[in-house]
């Protein structure tokens, strides 16, 4: 006893937050257990270290790492712990316990059955006692995965069932079976969407429909966007995502296959027509004045004859803030027209607003040099005068690049909104 009263120890409780370790003793109970032995030993516990984290990996714990480092600086050379395993489940973790130990500055492990000091046989002991709990967990891995499979073989996707299914449970069989309350309102979504309805369209009829998602709440858009892509539904899944491994469901189906295929192909947007394929030259450049959300763009191709369709861009509030915004749509010609009376205002009265960007300064010489080629092409003398922004604006909205036109919003150094079609300096309060 003389040299265990030498010993300062530590106390450490851990137990794993992973699902494997469900039965080991609480951190408190641990705790609890260690300090009634060390009472009855009249063993001296310098401070107590507790932590909730798998010791599957070396290196990880962080709660660990501080006593090894304590250890190492002689603040402790002694550990008090439930058992062996409650130190290392790896070779990397347990390598450094025993390394301590070679160096004289881990004296003492003591468990709650057992002593582990500096010699060969308890040293020994300890790595075998430590191993095995390795080989537990290793074993436990290739269990779970083959359980997860036989699962899977069996038609019971592992997790959650989606929106639309429920998980029951009666005289110790489990199984999945359609939602009475969500079921018929995700049979109803697939038939929208091969009705023609988009994804928005769709979420505003589940919200009038007060069809919500398991947790009470409205459906997003991306939850919307994922069920429809969720081939469950119609009785297969997929396990693990993305490993091309499927299987076939024994739960019952809330739709056909077909009826699943009809709305992928419904919801794959046509290349020629898909959003931002093309450059929309403002889109997301403007926000909203009435709520604040961002003004986006979209093309449209109108169908003719004889030629290729005509292609249109419009721009309309996002509605990312507030789905009710009545903040018209206004085509691109006119968000042109809309900018040029903007920049004619602010140069005529607020021309220190204005602040000169170094492209804008090489555009302006650049327009001012073509205007002057111009004018003695037609044998007409140039005046001298400067290009003032304004005239440069104009000359750039008509016949501008896309990329020069945007430069010239950043003139102004600030967000800029729409408000009724028009373009302003501040939302509407």
């Amino acid at each position: 006893m003389e040299e265990l009263a030498q010993v300062k120890y530590c106390l450490y409780a851990r137990k794993s937050s992973e699902s494997d370790e469900r039965q080991t003793m609480s951190i408190d109970s641990q705790i609890k257990e260690m300090k009634t032995l060390a009472k009855r030993d009249k063993l001296e516990i310098i401070d107590t270290y507790k932590e909730s984290h798998s010791a599957k990996i070396s290196g990880s714990r962080p709660v660990f790492n501080k006593l090894l480092l304590d250890i190492n600086q002689a603040k402790f050379n002694g550990i008090l712990t439930w058992a062996p395993d409650r130190l290392s489940r790896n070779a990397g973790d347990l390598g450094m316990l025993v390394d301590l130990m070679d160096k004289g500055k881990l004296t003492q492990i003591k468990t709650f059955s057992q002593n582990f000091s500096n010699t060969p046989n308890e040293k020994f002991l300890l790595m075998i006692l430590c191993s095995q709990a390795k080989l537990e967990n290793d074993q436990k891995g290739i269990n779970v995965k083959r359980g997860i499979r036989a699962k899977c073989e069996m038609g019971w996707r592992p997790g959650p069932c989606p929106v639309g299914f429920v998980n029951r449970s009666f005289a110790g069989k489990k199984d999945i079976a359609i939602d009475p309350d969500r079921g018929h309102f995700v049979t109803q979504m697939f038939e929208k969407v091969i009705e023609g309805k988009s994804g928005r369209q769709i979420k505003k009829w589940a919200d009038e429909a007060g069809f919500n998602n398991k947790s009470g709440k409205p459906l997003t858009l991306s939850q919307i966007y994922k069920m429809l892509a969720d081939p469950f539904y119609h009785g297969e899944f997929e396990y693990p995502v993305g490993s091309g491994i499927w299987y076939k469901g024994s739960h019952p189906p809330l739709i056909t296959k077909n009826i699943f295929n009809e709305a992928r192909k419904k919801l794959v947007v046509p290349p020629k027509s898909k959003w931002g394929s093309r450059n929309v030259l403002f889109r997301n450049t403007f926000k909203c004045a009435s709520c604040r959300a961002t003004i986006t763009g979209e093309e449209k191709f109108r169908k003719r004859k004889r030629q290729d369709p005509k292609r249109h861009v419009y721009y309309q509030c996002s509605k990312a803030r507030n789905r009710q915004c009545k903040e018209p749509m206004l085509s691109e010609k006119w968000l042109i027209g809309a900018l040029t009376r903007y920049i004619n205002f602010m140069s005529m009265h607020h021309p220190q607003t204005i602040k000169i960007t170094p492209k804008i300064k090489i555009g302006i010489e650049t327009y001012r040099k073509i205007r002057e080629q111009v004018l003695l092409l037609k044998d007409i003398n140039p005046d001298k005068e400067p290009v003032t922004f304004t005239e440069y604006a104009r000359y750039v909205l008509n016949e501008g690049s896309d990329e020069e036109k945007r430069e010239l919003v950043k003139v102004f150094d600030k967000t800029l909104y729409i408000n009724n079609k028009e373009v302003c300096s501040s939302p509407i309060s």
